[in-house]
């Protein structure tokens, strides 16, 4: 809902808040939330809330939450996977708060599956050596994580507008942020071009998928926030950093845009990569063999169609049986069968697909871009976490943890005066 008191009865309007947050993911959610008591926050969203990316996140949210378990076991495979370039002090940042991030998801409302002993289920993927994957619904993971953050925002006082497409970074004289320009569109709201005027304008607009024919990404994900970044003159830095998904569910050799998602959870469940003639090409490519980082699996399933001359791979999880493909994959049990392949009784076909950016706006360890005032967070930002390949299921908690310390850096980067008492 778009609070009428913001608008001026003459064409075009102006807001005002202490903190502006652009993008309604995990990222942007959290941010807003954890931001509120600096004062007014305004979060703005090109759709609906749950739009985003967020919501289609199958597999769950890495942290070191078994007993077996170490943040710096977590943060072992978090290196491999990136080739060397990550941020070693951002990852320890990530993997040391994760658990507690995770634990505060749960105090506001996110249910995870549980195990028998009533503990969170943890599941495994691909580049980790350890069940540390809690996912919720089966395979609703992201579904579940904005329901609860949503409901949360209800009652906080962060003012929301949505279907609000941000344009450019408002500065001051001295170079500062100072708000940001929307285009408002949507029956039933004022319209047009407008400014929000904030003392923070925080962008957690997602990916940018959709520059790519064939991607995981909804229609949103077109690198909003990367851009209005450029514009403004910030530093962006590792956008060749595209990661693909090696098992997406290959519609034919014409299909374009939002392809459906087999989440790695389902090889780290046990199902096999094969060909067509039913051999597991990748064992003996790597020691993880199918549940190797994922630019080694996508590698190892494009050399492997190159050498056989076929369109697809194969994924065969028809072991799982029925019973287990409705109780812990239903979501993607449903897109299989809505295309006519029910993965119960066959291989499913997959290809690598366009899924994550790893690269975005140039951030520190509390979000800082090199623009004052201007903070990044979720995959429009580089916080160094990825560096040229993402860890499985890092994502979320990347957005969780780095919106989190955004609203510690604002305690002292606002000062002590908000425009409005929180």
């Amino acid at each position: 809902m778009i609070p009428s008191v913001l608008y001026a009865p003459e064409p075009g309007w102006v807001a005002e808040a202490d903190v502006v947050v652009v993008g309604s993911g995990i990222a942007g959610l959290v941010a807003a939330l954890r931001c509120r008591p600096h004062g007014r926050v305004l979060l703005v969203t090109k759709a609906l809330l749950d739009a985003g990316s967020t919501r289609w996140a199958q597999g769950g949210i890495a942290a070191a939450l078994a007993a077996d378990d170490t943040p710096e076991e977590h943060l072992a495979d978090t290196l491999v996977a990136g080739v060397g370039l990550c941020d070693e002090d951002a990852v320890r940042a990530l993997v040391t708060e994760g658990p507690d991030a995770v634990r505060g998801l749960i105090e506001l409302g996110t249910a995870f599956d549980r195990a028998g002993d009533g503990g969170i289920a943890l599941t495994r993927e691909g580049g980790h050596h350890r069940r540390r994957i809690a996912h919720a619904g089966g395979d609703a993971t992201g579904a579940e994580i904005s329901r609860a953050l949503r409901a949360a925002l209800k009652d906080s006082g962060v003012e929301v507008i949505e279907h609000a497409l941000v344009l450019d970074l408002l500065k001051d004289a001295d170079g500062r942020a100072a708000g940001i320009t929307l285009h408002v569109m949507g029956e039933g709201q004022p319209g047009g071009v407008g400014v929000v005027r904030a003392r923070a304008v925080v962008l957690a607009t997602g990916g940018l998928g959709q520059v790519f024919s064939a991607t995981t990404n909804p229609e949103v994900s077109t690198g909003d926030g990367v851009a209005l970044a450029l514009r403004a003159g910030a530093e962006v830095t590792d956008l060749e950093f595209v990661q693909f998904h090696p098992t997406v569910l290959w519609l034919g050799e014409d299909a374009t845009g939002q392809q459906p998602l087999i989440s790695e959870a389902v090889r780290g469940e046990g199902a096999h990569l094969v060909d067509h003639d039913g051999v597991r090409f990748m064992v003996g490519r790597h020691e993880l063999a199918e549940l190797a980082p994922r630019d080694i699996v996508a590698k190892g399933i494009m050399t492997r169609m190159h050498e056989t001359g076929a369109s697809c791979m194969l994924l065969d999880a028809r072991h799982f049986g029925a019973a287990m493909w409705e109780n812990r994959f239903p979501t993607i049990l449903a897109a299989c069968r809505h295309h006519g392949i029910d993965p119960v009784t066959e291989p499913i076909p997959i290809v690598p697909a366009a899924h994550y950016a790893s690269g975005g706006v140039r951030t520190d360890l509390h979000g800082r871009t090199s623009v004052p005032g201007l903070y990044a967070c979720g995959e429009a930002a580089c916080t160094g976490v990825h560096g040229a390949n993402r860890l499985a299921s890092n994502s979320l908690l990347e957005g969780l943890v780095f919106a989190g310390r955004i609203a510690q850096a604002l305690h002292d980067d606002l000062g002590p005066d908000p425009l409005t008492p929180a």
